[in-house]
């Protein structure tokens, strides 16, 4: 019985060896993808934003009385000089009004000339005591009375004259019209927006920044202005103003960009592209390459893989941590193999296989 157990034992253990994978060597190096950066050479990082070409003047017109548009002389588009007609309004009104404001004044006018006849008769009699000296008084006073009737009379008719005047609305500098907000036949109000003017002798570009790079672009900080339909033409631009407060729906700032020497081949309305220069110029770096240091809020370290394909720290001074990457100050080593994925995970002096970013993917399965 002792027997056939010892023999069941042997027959199972030779059993397992069989079963078991024959021994290996070491574990091949793990694939870190690395991007090779020459820090003397690396172009100068750029901020780039868009935004739409806009007159620096916009002006809302709008009539200076209410009333019926029944007329407008222009559509979005047009080109117009100083004092061009752009709408009228319904005159009779005004007309009306006009009219009665001249009533009013030839009535003043009649209302003078017998209290001056009056106050001449009462002097004459006055000098020869056959009226007092009160009726006199009152005569003047009736006089002055009517002297300021009649000023009053002259500034009510001028005033109808104007009336009757804007409801002609005339462009007040040469521009384009860029939007038409009323039609003929809307009754509209007084200040209401008719049209919009741009004067197109002045352009610049509004961009919109977030808050973190609102502190950077000060007015007077130089760009470089190019259109999307003409990549090819670039224009030299600086900031002009900045929003005070940002935009309580998206949280950015509004940046206006003036550009100096403004072509036609910087239309209104079209879409263009302004770049900054990085302060200090620096090399961007994906986030996932760069560790924050804990004790430095400018401090992070990358990893470079060395010559012997092992990875070693590199501590680094951070310009901007930003949403396209972060921006490195001074240089990296020459021809510098950076990792750029995975770097919390890497031990230094670790052996690794360096697989180039953009590189083609290779099956890499033992069959």
């Amino acid at each position: 019985m002792r027997i056939r157990t010892v023999l069941i034992a042997l027959a199972g253990a030779s059993l397992l060896a069989s079963c078991s994978p024959p021994p290996t060597g070491a574990a091949p190096p793990r694939a870190v993808l690395v991007r090779t950066v020459d820090g003397a050479a690396a172009p100068p990082a750029v901020q780039l934003y868009s935004g739409e070409v806009r007159a620096r003047i916009e002006t809302d017109l709008g009539f200076r009385v209410g009333g019926k548009l029944v007329e407008r002389r222009v559509d979005v588009g047009a080109e117009v000089a100083a004092g061009a007609l752009l709408a009228l309004l319904d005159p009779a009104d005004a007309r009306l009004a006009a009219s009665a404001a001249q009533a009013a004044l030839a009535a003043a006018e009649a209302d003078l000339a017998l209290a001056r006849t009056e106050y001449d008769r009462a002097q004459a009699l006055a000098a020869r005591q056959f009226v007092s000296s009160s009726v006199l008084d009152a005569r003047r006073t009736a006089l002055q009375a009517a002297e300021a009737r009649l000023r009053q009379a002259r500034a009510q008719a001028e005033t109808a004259a104007n009336q009757a005047a804007y409801t002609r609305l005339e462009a007040p500098a040469a521009g384009v019209v860029t939007a038409v907000l009323a039609e003929p036949g809307q009754v509209v109000g007084a200040g209401q927006p008719v049209f919009r003017l741009a004067r197109p002798d002045e352009r610049e570009v509004l961009i919109h920044v977030p808050e973190g790079r609102a502190a950077e672009l000060r007015p007077g900080t130089p760009a470089r202005v190019r259109t999307w339909a003409a990549p090819a033409r670039e224009y030299t631009a600086s900031v002009r103003e900045v929003a005070p407060a940002a935009d309580p729906a998206t949280r950015t700032y509004a940046l206006r960009v003036a550009v100096a020497q403004a072509d036609a081949g910087l239309a209104l309305g079209a879409t263009a592209s302004v770049a900054f220069a990085a302060a200090g110029g620096g090399v961007l770096l994906p986030l996932a390459a760069v560790t924050r240091a804990p004790d430095k809020p400018d401090g992070g370290t990358v990893w470079v893989v060395g010559e012997d394909e092992a990875v070693r720290p590199l501590a680094v001074e951070v310009l901007a941590w930003r949403e396209d990457g972060a921006l490195l100050r001074g240089e990296l080593p020459a021809r510098a193999r950076l990792v750029v994925a995975g770097v919390h995970t890497l031990v230094e002096g670790e052996t690794v296989r360096a697989v180039e970013e953009g590189a083609p993917v290779r099956l890499d399965v033992a069959r």
